[in-house]
């Protein structure tokens, strides 16, 4: 879904919907990966390469692919990740270094069902347009639509 700010801590969080169902997944991530994830869901491409281009580069230039991230485990509030590459190689890895590679790369993204059970949060399809109403209404809210006219 992408990645938004959890306020008033104004901590960023990527969010994943499941494909299939109606459960979400929040994952609290660092500034940095949440701009990283940012500018791949926007087709952003910087000057230089960062870390994550600069990975998906090395994968490339290697003749190594990236066939799969998996959101594998959640311990005390912290998520783990795998990435899986086409040889077979699996390698332990942050889920927000994860999306952020995956974005760039075209790679799916899965999750353990005992992932999902234990930190997904469940939406139903009839609340999604709601929840979707709201997004839209706080990305173009501004303060002075909540002024109140002097008496």
């Amino acid at each position: 879904m992408g990645v938004r700010v959890e306020m008033p801590s104004n901590q960023p969080i990527v969010l994943l919907r499941e494909v299939t169902g109606e459960r979400y997944l929040p994952i609290w991530i660092g500034a940095v990966e949440a701009t990283a994830i940012a500018f791949a869901q926007q087709g952003v491409t910087p000057p230089r390469p960062l870390t994550h281009d600069l990975l998906k580069d090395v994968l490339e230039a290697t003749g190594n692919e990236l066939v799969e991230v998996r959101i594998t485990d959640v311990r005390d509030g912290v998520f783990f990740a795998t990435l899986v590459l086409g040889s077979g190689t699996e390698i332990s890895a942050r889920p927000s270094d994860s999306i952020a590679l995956a974005l760039r790369t075209g790679t799916r993204i899965v999750c353990s069902d005992e992932v999902l059970d234990e930190a997904g949060l469940a939406v139903p399809a009839e609340q999604e347009d709601e929840v979707e109403k709201f997004r839209e209404f706080l990305d173009h809210v501004t303060p002075e639509d909540f002024d109140a006219p002097q008496e």
